[in-house]
């Protein structure tokens, strides 16, 4: 549950931090009559966001087991590719998102209701998508037959929303480069779960060899169904029992990834100090 939590939190944010920092700039320069359309392609991104989740989720129930887990390993592979970049991506780029996304919305207000609706569309529309697949992908890694995958995402989405409208509201003030690096790091650790149970649905496909050579296995002293067996899996997707190639991917690409994610940066990442400087 803590894995979905921080994926909602982390994902929910930065789309909470797109959408303050496009209101308030047009309410700081008395242009209020913009936000309307604004908030028009928040909305369609929104459904789009949902409406994919949607179909991920009931699509492929009609598919037949190989197809499911064929799938499921694709898009768990997909998903972690997309969250890769887009954590090294927050960590290059955060300290230009502000004046970017200005650019982009001056740019907008000159050519018309059609052009903003667009924007703010295609600002949040992109981290919608990325949530809905990589939350699809991780729920299903993490499910263990109850609710709770789907309402720690839904409790982290709720907590970004809040903590975005603090930030426009000015009244939070936190370090957002401190809490992207550390959020970041984790959901890597994240990342390497699901992409080492994507692979292991793509062996139970056929689609990799090695399903039934294990790398070890300490089902007895773990057991999945025990609590702190399902804490394990609920927090970083751990297998008692995985397979050579899982372990493997999964050390090739958390022990590369955590160790350049977590060097220092050579371009100085802003530090948010205000959330409301971040917003306004």
């Amino acid at each position: 549950m803590f894995s979905n939590y921080l994926i909602g939190l982390r994902e929910g944010l930065e789309a909470s931090l797109v959408v303050c920092i496009l209101i308030a700039y047009l309410v700081k320069t008395g242009r209020r009559e913009a936000l309307k359309p604004i908030w028009t392609g928040i909305a369609i991104a929104v459904a789009l966001a949902l409406g994919f989740g949607f179909a991920l989720e009931f699509g492929s129930q009609e598919l037949t087991f190989q197809a499911q887990e064929a799938l499921g390993g694709s898009l768990s592979i997909l998903a972690v590719g997309l969250v890769t970049w887009m954590v090294f991506w927050m960590r290059r780029t955060a300290r230009h998102l502000k004046s970017e996304l200005h650019g982009r919305l001056d740019a907008a207000l000159a050519m018309g209701t059609g052009a903003l609706v667009a924007t703010a569309f295609l600002a949040v529309g992109r981290e919608g998508l990325e949530t809905a697949l990589f939350v699809w992908a991780s729920v299903h890694a993490a499910s263990d037959g109850t609710p709770r995958p789907l309402i720690g995402v839904a409790l982290g989405i709720a907590t970004a929303v809040l903590l975005g409208w603090l930030f426009y509201r000015g009244a939070l003030r936190i370090n957002l480069a401190k809490f992207f690096t550390w959020t970041g790091g984790m959901l890597v650790v994240v990342a390497a779960g699901v992409l080492a149970y994507g692979v292991h649905d793509l062996q139970e496909a056929g689609w990799v060899p090695g399903l039934t050579n294990l790398a070890f296995d300490i089902s007895d002293t773990i057991p999945p169904d025990s609590w702190y067996g399902t804490l394990l899996k609920g927090v970083l997707n751990f297998q008692p029992d995985p397979t050579v190639v899982q372990l493997t991917v999964w050390l090739l690409y958390l022990v590369p990834v955590l160790t350049l994610f977590l060097l220092p940066s050579r371009v100085p990442v802003r530090t948010a100090g205000t959330a409301a400087g971040a917003a306004k």
